[in-house]
């Protein structure tokens, strides 16, 4: 019996061309490796620059405030009435903020007395996280209600989210200016109301009166964050839901809010961070009130008075605007890509 061409006999034939080169696996994952590698080095060509730009225009500030913040400032000597530079300070520029701790003439660390910008650190922290949570926690419920009826179709619906923009696009200080003379004593608000309210004067009513700027200017922004996430979601989703008897309130529930949590959070993390920085809104609306001081605030006030404990309250204020940011991207969801790949997995078996 013939033996067929290329096979030898009591041995199988080899069909695949893989089966008789058993190399070109791995020579194949070599040339890939290679491949990739040089895609990497070029990839590094066009990232470089831009890192280099980054590190001069953001790297070098942070780090140069972090190293002012261990400095004294500039000033007279107790002891000798002489004017001095400054020199190394340790922790006593925090403890300055921390601590309430301020300087005697006789160079003795004492309780800062009321009135300074030391005494007033942790109530222009409070300040600041109470406009954070009032101010985000209203501008949410009353974005996603805004982005629900923008992402409906009717007539006008260009102009009107064109008209939603408008608060947004004006500069703050002209919102400021503008609700400044809103809350005037004989402003528009006391006219409708018929009430004789100081509203940049007293302390709660000036916190209103900031609270209501910035949720009128801010929230159109997160209606327009939020109706971007809404316009992901398949109306396929919703139809099957109708079909199924969904009520509304379920379909919201049940498929609106699960679907565009990546959007939400993704707004929350932003408009949080912009609230704990906030400045020139209470600052030119009220004036300078002591019950509506932020953070921010307080950190131009002491520039006036000396670079580098401001240095310090500002590292300060980094830190914490950045453990606010790490606690929404780590622990609440604000990683909108790692949210988006959980629910396309779906819930662990």
């Amino acid at each position: 019996m013939a033996v067929p061409t290329g096979t030898t006999s009591g041995a199988p034939a080899r069909t695949a061309a893989g089966d008789s080169d058993p190399g070109r696996g791995s020579r194949e994952k070599g040339e890939n490796r290679r491949r990739f590698g040089l895609s990497g080095r070029r990839a590094w060509l066009f990232v470089v620059p831009t890192l280099a730009v980054l590190a001069v225009v953001i790297g070098y500030p942070v780090i140069r405030a972090l190293v002012m913040s261990f400095q004294k400032d500039a000033g007279l000597d107790p002891s000798t009435g002489m004017f001095v530079e400054g020199g190394w300070a340790g922790f006593s520029n925090y403890t300055h903020w921390i601590l309430q701790q301020c300087t005697s003439p006789g160079g003795v660390a004492v309780a800062c007395p009321p009135g300074t910008l030391g005494s007033q650190f942790w109530a222009a922290v409070g300040n600041t996280a109470f406009f954070t949570v009032v101010t985000v926690g209203i501008e949410v419920a009353i974005g996603l209600w805004m982005a629900i009826i923008m992402g409906k179709t009717f007539k006008g619906r260009a102009l009107l989210r064109a008209a939603v923009l408008i608060p947004w696009a004006i500069p703050t200080a002209v919102t400021a200016k503008l609700w400044y003379f809103i809350f005037a004593y004989d402003g528009i608000a006391n006219r409708l109301l018929g009430t004789q309210i100081l509203w940049t004067s007293d302390e709660w009513p000036a916190r209103f009166a900031v609270i209501i700027s910035d949720v009128w200017k801010t929230t159109p922004f997160m209606a327009l964050l939020i109706l971007a996430g809404l316009q992901m979601i398949p109306q396929d989703v919703y139809e099957a839901a109708r079909v199924d008897g969904a009520s509304a309130w379920q379909r919201f529930r049940r498929i609106t809010l699960p679907l565009v949590k990546p959007a939400l959070m993704v707004a929350i993390l932003f408009r949080t961070m912009d609230a704990l920085r906030m400045y020139d809104l209470p600052a030119i609306l009220t004036g300078g009130n002591p019950a509506t001081t932020t953070v921010s605030i307080l950190v131009v006030d002491q520039v006036r008075q000396g670079f580098n404990s401001a240095s310090a309250l500002s590292t300060i204020t980094f830190l914490m605007i950045f453990a606010v940011a790490f606690i929404l991207v780590k622990f609440l969801g604000a990683n909108a890509v790692e949210t988006q790949e959980a629910q396309r997995k779906g819930p662990k078996p």
